[in-house]
């Protein structure tokens, strides 16, 4: 069986539960680095009909597949979840709009043309809008939709976000089964930055097959093979999500996400090689057992010196960190290699 039958036959048995189609999968605020200081940030995910990679297969670690639209929503549904999703940014006084629709915004066949405009007119109108970032798959990405975007967002900056992953095409295809290849990033990316847009990589840290010392090395290679094409980068850790290929190995013990100390490791190098380059993480569900962690005492701790860096790029953040447990990762390191990504503690 493929791999990608393998991710298809476990989303065909999931259930999903109907919900408006009015009403955007998710909003919420934060902060991010825009420029040389730190800004507001109002995420909106999009409910729309879905991702078409995602429907076909899809990857591995991806259960952002379920919060499509069980029925596609009408042009007035997705504009009402965008007036839903701004009350959120009430009291900013200046901000950056994150757009992700759990597939691709430039794919017309999730977001109409029209919709598209009406959209990112509606951003460019609000003067308090710096930035707009939307998320896509390469394969959308054209000189074509680019300006189109631009020449609607005339006061805002316009960032265009892909997940990457890695440059290895044989890791992205047999441990992410993400449909791509690091030709067509390139090509994306230089589509978008000579066209007015800045890029944002976004990679993964470690999924299925690699055993921590792989994926930590891998990620360093990336930063290194896709720096020119980046203007940022942010490193999502691997975590456990419903539905998805990684449960199916977690479940059966074939499967632990990263270490904390493995993306402090990461993040230490690659700034200290590419001091003027943006590198994030945010560790989303550090310390559970579905997300990356070290030890119970020090995960929390640890994951929050990894956002404060994120914020500030303050390598400082990072070099007072230490634990017993980090004596057990480095032996991970070592003996993990040996167990074709099987972990070898829990």
């Amino acid at each position: 069986m493929s791999l990608n039958r393998a991710v298809l036959d476990i989303r065909n048995r999931q259930r999903v539960k109907p919900s408006p189609s009015d009403e955007p999968c998710a909003v919420w605020t934060g902060k991010d680095l825009a420029g040389t200081g730190e800004i507001d940030t109002l995420t909106i995910i999009f409910k729309t009909s879905g991702c078409w990679w995602g429907k076909a297969g899809g990857c591995t670690m991806c259960g952002y597949v379920y919060d499509s639209a069980q029925t596609p929503p009408a042009a007035d549904d997705l504009l009402a979840q965008l007036k839903k999703a701004m009350k959120k940014a009430a009291p900013f006084e200046k901000f950056m709009v994150k757009i992700f629709t759990s597939g691709s915004f430039l794919d017309t066949n999730e977001i109409s043309m029209e919709v598209r405009h009406k959209i990112l007119s509606e951003l460019d109108k609000d003067e308090r809008i710096v930035k707009v970032l939307a998320e896509t798959r390469p394969e959308f990405v054209t000189g074509e939709n680019v300006r189109d975007c631009t020449g609607i967002l005339r006061n805002t900056a316009f960032e265009v976000a892909m997940g990457l992953e890695t440059s290895s095409d044989l890791i992205r295809k047999r441990s992410i089964n993400k449909g791509f290849t690091f030709r067509q990033f390139i090509d994306a990316a230089t589509a978008a930055r000579t066209n007015g847009a800045t890029v944002k990589s976004y990679l993964m840290l470690k999924p299925p097959f690699l055993s921590e010392n792989e994926a930590l090395e891998d990620i360093v290679k990336t930063v290194r093979d896709a720096s020119t094409y980046s203007d940022t980068f942010s490193i999502n850790l691997c975590n456990v999500q419903r539905g998805t290929f990684v449960e199916y190995l977690w479940e059966r013990r074939q499967y632990r996400p990263p270490w904390l100390w493995s993306i402090v490791e990461i993040l230490k190098r690659t700034k200290a090689e590419f001091p003027d380059m943006v590198i994030t993480s945010d560790p989303v569900g550090a310390g559970s057992k579905r997300g990356p962690r070290n030890c119970r005492e020090c995960s929390h701790a640890v994951a929050d010196a990894i956002r404060l860096f994120s914020l500030t790029q303050d390598i400082s953040c990072l070099e007072q960190l230490s634990c017993d447990c980090k004596a057990l990762w480095e032996q991970v390191l070592v003996l993990d290699d040996h167990s074709f990504g099987s972990p070898v503690i829990d």
